[in-house]
């Protein structure tokens, strides 16, 4: 398996420094991983440094909250894509979630997968799993199948991670046209490769060049 082509090489803690970014976009060029992903302080210097390469550039929206109002997702939407970013990970509002406040988070979701899509670019939809009751599951994944997101993904890594069961409960919940992202606390290939045979697209993780080791040893 190459696992490489599921990897989003991700960089997301608070004091990251210029020279980190450097080397993440070393390491996903030498690895050949997806996507990097990284707060969209860096987006511009990330896309010189990918320039001429094929690995895509993905930023974090309303991280990690996502109770900041649409409006300004989409204000952070709009600027990271103008500074060249490629994939947009987006917090859902998980307060109007556990408020069953589902007008306002279906047009949440609504609003930035629009915002996303008028540019040509993907939205992956962070979903929070650790915190959501099977319904609440049950009725986000309804919602993002009917307004055609790209991808589905379980966690920011801030509140748990992912899960080979939950991962399992979204392909049978989600269309397969719409993709999943499984993020947080994956830290071996072990972990990434029950994750991608559950049903995981893309594997969100800080931990990619110890899974390509490990996975060169197998």
């Amino acid at each position: 398996m190459e696992v490489e082509k599921y990897i989003d090489h991700s960089l997301l803690k608070a004091n990251i420094l210029r020279s980190d970014i450097e080397l993440l976009c070393k390491e996903a060029i030498e690895h050949q991983f997806a996507a990097i992903c990284i707060p969209p302080f860096f987006i511009s210097q990330a896309a010189q440094l990918l320039e001429h390469h094929t690995v895509k550039i993905a930023t974090v929206i309303g991280f990690p909250l996502g109770f900041g109002s649409t409006t300004a997702k989409v204000e952070e939407i709009k600027r990271a894509l103008d500074m060249g970013v490629d994939e947009l990970d987006v917090v859902i509002n998980i307060a109007a979630v556990k408020n069953a406040d589902w007008n306002f988070v279906k047009n949440d979701i609504e609003t930035v997968t629009r915002a996303t899509h008028m540019r040509g670019k993907v939205v992956k939809v962070i979903l929070e799993t650790s915190l959501l009751e099977y319904s609440e599951l049950e009725k986000l994944c309804e919602i993002c199948a009917a307004l055609d997101v790209d991808y589905v993904k379980t966690s920011t890594g801030f509140e748990g991670g992912a899960t080979v069961q939950v991962v399992k409960k979204m392909r049978e919940l989600l269309p397969k046209e719409i993709k999943i992202k499984a993020s947080g606390g994956i830290r071996n290939f072990e972990d990434a490769l029950e994750l991608i045979k559950a049903g995981a697209d893309r594997i969100g993780t800080s931990s990619g060049k110890i899974i390509m080791a490990s996975a060169t040893n197998i």
